[in-house]
């Protein structure tokens, strides 16, 4: 049986009974492997220098500003948004010169009929002496001509993450301060994701400074004045600050105040949704509502972006979760402390969830020593005592699930009690509780267990369907309400329908009068 033979080696048969008679071609495979190479050396070669990434940057920048200019004029917010998503990716490659370039080209004055006259001198005063002696003739003679002072705040926008990015904080606080009070005195709706923005950062430069009780008075202002706007953006950025204000303070009955008094939006975006759902859970675990907390907190976890820039997000939104979850009874998976984003960070809380499974109280205690400073650091100190009950109460189902008949002695014993009428009042505490099905004789100081009954023909089974049920529900009505449909192909769509009902309507009218018509024909 012969060999089949190579597609090169076919390819080469076939060139030489075309070639006959004529000179030997050159190898094409080769050919083409040298034009690769070349093709390579060139890119490789072909490297931008500072100059052309700074043109880039600025080019981007601009392109944001026909973006908020195009929503200020056809009043879509979706335009603007998609400006701001560019932030992140955008805040990497920022530099003194390349804002100064940027504010040299797009200011002139006398034409910017929304800012001040000095608002170059001020930005270029904040990006120092350097970036203003880098502006060049060719810059001033760029100019991006606007009259939407979008522009105008979405740049100072920009020199405040510059100022945050290089640790300025005194003079980003300054800055922010004047963005605010411009911001409330346009009072224009198409600046309302951009506001947002500007009172994230300005929250934030207080709290890197300590000052964050200052701002107090005017975030609640500014909260009550979008609520009244319906601004749904800048209310649940504001919503969320004062959360975190208040928690900053371990003021706890303002925070659950706020929350009762206010109403969340339901058009917020993910990423402040997620954060208000942890300000929640947290408020509730604290009130010791721990199965309102732990939806709230699950419902945080899933709304987060799951990628490494949100990873400390998930870190304390996931701590918390373990720590509510082992108070109302449960045992986090064990695949949750593997993930490589939570596996360090959660090493302190493992070693809790293992001592609470076993319900070993002697190495409660000793982790709990040893991770104290992490504990407090993150604020669950006090919730991580509570704890303390429910290793007992572990320990006691065990100890329940094992043995028909013990002594309270040896429950004191194996649970390191200090002494019998505490193991007693432990015990009874556990079967008033249900954690066990027990009676104990107090007379000769015994705990009898009953026998097993069998879970499937109790009431557990139908709570956990609709638990999930619920779950299942609510996501979906999460997401009809999450869908959205581009409102001019709605109104096309509806155009059309009416048209066609006219249609309808004009050939059912036209139809009658022929009907007619041929009555009076076969009358007469």
């Amino acid at each position: 049986m012969s060999e089949t033979p190579r597609r090169s080696t076919r390819l080469n048969k076939n060139q030489e009974d075309d070639t006959k008679g004529k000179a030997k071609p050159v190898d094409q495979d080769v050919e083409m492997e040298d034009t690769a190479a070349d093709a390579t050396s060139e890119s490789t070669e072909k490297v931008l220098t500072p100059k052309e990434l700074e043109a880039l940057v600025v080019a981007d920048i601009k392109q944001h500003f026909a973006l908020f200019i195009k929503s200020a004029k056809t009043h879509e917010a979706r335009f603007a948004i998609r400006a701001l998503r560019a932030v992140s990716s955008l805040r990497k490659r920022l530099t003194s010169h390349i804002l100064a370039q940027t504010i040299a080209s797009c200011y002139v004055k006398g034409k910017f009929l929304f800012v001040i006259v000095d608002t170059i001198s001020r930005l270029l005063g904040y990006l120092g002496s350097e970036a203003a002696a880098s502006i060049t003739a060719e810059h001033e003679t760029t100019v991006t001509k606007s009259e939407t002072p979008e522009v105008d705040v979405y740049l100072h926008l920009l020199v405040m993450i510059y100022l945050l990015d290089q640790n300025q904080l005194e003079k980003g606080m300054e800055l922010s301060n004047i963005t605010v009070k411009t911001v409330q005195e346009l009072n224009r709706r198409s600046l309302d994701q951009l506001a947002a923005k500007v009172y994230f950062y300005y929250a934030r430069f207080y709290e890197l400074t300590g000052r964050l009780s200052e701002i107090r008075p005017t975030l609640l202002n500014a909260q009550r004045t979008a609520t009244l706007r319906r601004d749904d953006d800048t209310q649940s950025t504001l919503i969320n600050l004062l959360l975190r204000n208040y928690f900053h303070y371990n003021l706890y009955d303002q925070a659950d105040k706020l929350v009762s008094k206010t109403t969340f939006p339901e058009n917020a975006t993910n990423n402040q949704l997620a954060r208000y759902m942890y300000y929640l859970g947290r408020i509730k675990a604290i009130q010791l509502e721990y199965t309102e907390s732990h939806q709230s907190l699950l419902q945080a976890v899933r709304k987060a972006p799951q990628n490494n820039v949100t990873a400390g997000f998930q870190q304390e939104a996931n701590k918390l979760l373990i720590i509510v979850q082992l108070l109302m009874g449960e045992i986090p998976e064990r695949s949750l402390f593997r993930q490589p984003v939570l596996r360090k960070a959660l090493v302190p809380y493992f070693q809790i969830t293992q001592a609470v499974r076993v319900g070993d109280l002697n190495k409660f205690q000793e982790t709990l020593a040893a991770h104290a400073a992490t504990f407090n650091t993150d604020k669950n100190y006090t919730l991580i005592l509570r704890l303390r009950h429910n290793v007992i109460k572990t320990g006691i189902r065990m100890i329940s699930l094992s043995y028909s008949r013990i002594s309270l002695r040896d429950v004191c014993l194996k649970l390191h009690l200090d002494s019998e009428e505490d193991a007693e009042y432990i015990v009874a505490k556990s079967i008033r509780d249900g954690v066990i099905d027990a009676t104990i004789d107090h007379e000769k100081g015994f705990m009898r267990s009953k026998e097993n009954v069998d879970i499937y023909s109790t009431n557990e089974p139908q709570h956990a369907f609709h638990q999930r049920i619920g779950f299942c529900l609510k996501l979906h009505n999460d997401s009809v309400k999450a869908m959205r449909f581009p409102l001019k192909a709605v109104q096309l769509d509806a155009a059309e329908v009416e048209a066609a009902r006219d249609q309808e309507r004009t050939l059912v009218q036209e139809i009658a009068e022929a009907d007619e018509d041929m009555d009076e024909d076969d009358d007469l």
